[in-house]
C-alpha cells in the first residue's frame, strides 16, 4: 500500500473515530466497511483479488470489499469501489448490516461492521474494465454452488467470503 487511508473505526460506545486502515487490521479494531454482491439472476460476480494485495491474494471474493474513507458514506464507498475495482457503475441498493470478525493471515484482523449492498444487473450487458491492481480475475457463479466452493475450495476463498456463505441469509440478498 502507498498510501495511508483514514477509516471510520467505531469504538466501545458506537461513536466513530479515524484510524490508519492498516493498523485498524493490525488491532483487530472493530470499523466499518461495504460488501457489494452483483447479481444476474441467481448468478453472483466474484472476483479473484489481485497477487499484490496485502492480504488474501489470489483468493476469490464477493463481487467487491471494502472500506469508506474517513468523513464519506459507506452508500458513497460502495459506488467509488465498485467503480476504481470493475470499471463499472450500477444501482447499489443496501440489503443490512452484520458484524464479524476474521484473521486474514500475516498478523492482520478484519473486524468489521459490514454495509451489505445488492446490484441486479443482466450479465451479459456489464462491462468490466478491471483493475489489475485490485482484481485479477471475475467470474459468475449460480449461488447454488456456493456451498459446494465452500467445502471443497475453502483455501480458495477470502475469509469474509466463506463467512457471508455460511451466514447467507443474514445478508438479506433475496436469494
Amino acid at each position: 500500500m502507498s498510501a495511508e487511508i483514514t477509516i471510520p473505526a467505531i469504538a466501545d460506545d458506537g461513536s466513530l473515530f479515524p484510524i490508519e486502515k492498516m493498523k485498524a487490521h493490525q488491532l483487530g479494531q472493530q470499523h466499518l466497511a461495504i460488501s457489494v454482491f452483483m447479481f444476474s439472476g441467481t448468478r453472483l460476480l466474484i472476483q479473484q483479488r489481485a497477487e499484490g494485495k496485502y492480504h488474501c491474494p489470489g483468493k476469490w471474493a464477493n463481487t467487491c470489499c471494502s472500506h469508506p474513507h474517513w468523513g464519506e458514506s459507506v452508500e458513497a464507498a460502495a459506488a467509488r469501489r465498485i467503480a476504481e475495482e470493475l470499471g463499472v457503475s450500477v444501482l447499489l441498493a443496501k440489503t443490512t448490516v452484520l458484524d464479524y470478525r476474521a484473521d486474514v493471515g500475516g498478523g492482520l484482523i478484519e473486524n468489521e461492521r459490514v454495509h451489505v449492498f445488492i446490484a441486479n444487473i443482466g450479465e451479459t450487458h456489464l462491462k468490466c474494465a478491471l483493475n489489475p491492481q485490485e482484481v485479477s480475475a471475475v467470474k459468475w457463479v449460480d449461488v447454488s454452488a456456493l456451498p459446494d466452493m465452500l467445502e471443497n475450495q475453502s483455501d480458495t476463498l477470502c475469509p469474509w467470503f466463506a463467512i457471508y456463505i455460511n451466514r447467507w441469509n443474514e445478508l438479506k440478498l433475496g436469494r
